[in-house]
């Protein structure tokens, strides 16, 4: 832990970034109201809208029914993953024109670190990365660039002069601008915390600014409490390196696959995309989980714990199995399906008994090496061209190649 003295860290946030992006794809969608949407249907709602829908007041996760009220103009585009990957991938070579990038954070966010000599030209570089990203793309996406002592504060920089800003929040400044903040324009601060903050007295950014760091370990619950005050007074902090932990995909499903025929049949097809990406990655698990959930996001949910298997026809057993107990308890209606591996184990920790030669040994050593097989194939041919049992299209496409948070899809996923 240390307390930097300059700007050593450089945040890219672009603007409405799925949005942006269909108007750059799209240019007679440019100065019009537009919303992205998951899949066509009326009963989705919006997970991105343009700078020129947000004037009109509409917001990220509106209804489609109550935005057509709301904006009678407004054009909606079902959301091509596929695209904004390749777009973020170019905006990276861009952005690398100017300054290296540390770290991809989301499909629209990136860090980058500054070196000693930069750090007195840092508002001329983030400048510099703006211009390069409208030169190299194309004006119609913008980003807000935000400098700060650590990444945190690059990022809280980065978003308080949405849209096409440049922000510093410097060391020697603190708290300044923060104090003007709510708690949770804080990432990490989301409604859960902010309530345990409000129950505690703390409703502001001055009376956490107050607080001592174990005071605020104490009301987090963890050492990640300290870790938010050390980088909000600006100090860098750096947090151990992740493991990966499960490998899993979701979807909301359709109106007309709300039964647990609709939701079985999804389900497939996301636990092999799940099962792929593990496979590619070089570990097999020892747990499968189901959750199922209703429109008021209860439900139903199962776990099924195995040997470490990573063969598509045995984890699509264990689907089956926990599907029956789902009937049994008559879960019959849902509104979405989410399946997970995890407890997993690195492939090349596991020892394999070569004198096992049982029929059920055999055919699980088979099933491997045709789920690689059937990998290699679909990944040279960009499609599902084998895989075992029914095949559905879940409308709107990208199974277990969506967007997420905090996952970019890799091109073998789409």
């Amino acid at each position: 832990m240390r307390k930097p003295t300059g700007l050593e860290r450089l945040y890219v946030d672009f603007d409405s970034f799925f949005a942006s992006a269909e108007q750059h794809l799209q240019p007679h969608l440019r100065g019009r109201p537009v919303g992205v949407i998951p899949v066509d249907s009326e009963h989705t709602g919006l997970i991105a809208v343009s700078r020129e829908a947000k004037a009109l007041g509409l917001k990220r996760g509106t209804f489609v029914r109550d935005a057509r009220r709301q904006c009678p103009g407004l054009v909606l585009v079902t959301a091509r993953h596929e695209l904004y990957v390749r777009l973020h991938k170019e905006i990276i070579r861009a952005i690398e024109t100017v300054v290296p990038v540390k770290a991809v954070c989301s499909i629209d966010e990136m860090l980058c670190a500054l070196l000693p000599t930069e750090w007195p030209r840092a508002f001329d570089i983030g400048r510099q990365v703006k211009e390069a990203v409208a030169t190299g793309i194309g004006p119609t996406l913008t980003c807000s660039v935000g400098l700060g002592p650590n990444d945190l504060l690059a990022k809280i920089a980065a978003e308080m002069e949405k849209p096409d800003g440049l922000a510093a929040l410097r060391p020697d400044d603190l708290p300044g601008r923060l104090l003007s903040l709510d708690l949770t324009d804080i990432p990490g601060i989301a409604r859960g915390n902010a309530a345990r903050l409000a129950r505690a007295g703390i409703t502001d950014m001055e009376a956490l600014w107050r607080l001592q760091p174990k005071e605020l370990r104490r009301l987090w619950g963890s050492v990640e409490g300290e870790r938010l005050w050390m980088w909000l007074h600006g100090f860098t902090v750096e947090r151990p390196e992740t493991q990966r932990r499960m490998f899993g995909h979701g979807r909301v499903l359709p109106a007309d696959w709300r039964s647990l025929n609709g939701a079985y049949a999804a389900a497939r097809v996301l636990l092999a995309k799940a099962a792929s990406r593990m496979r590619r990655a070089g570990f097999s698990a020892r747990s499968l989980a189901l959750w199922l959930t209703d429109r008021n996001s209860a439900g139903w949910c199962g776990e099924e714990r195995f040997r470490p298997t990573w063969d598509d026809p045995s984890l699509l057993a264990s689907l089956s199995r926990l599907f029956l107990h789902a009937e049994r308890e008559e879960m019959h209606r849902s509104r979405s399906v989410h399946v997970a591996l995890h407890d997993l184990v690195p492939l090349s920790e596991i020892e394999e008994d070569l004198f096992d030669h049982t029929p059920e040994a055999q055919l699980k050593r088979r099933m491997e090496y045709l789920s690689t097989i059937a990998d290699r194939l679909n990944i040279t041919h960009r499609k599902t061209l084998l895989h075992w049992g029914p095949w559905v299209t879940i409308p709107g496409g990208y199974a277990g190649a969506k967007i997420a948070f905090n996952r970019i899809p890799d091109a073998e996923d789409f």
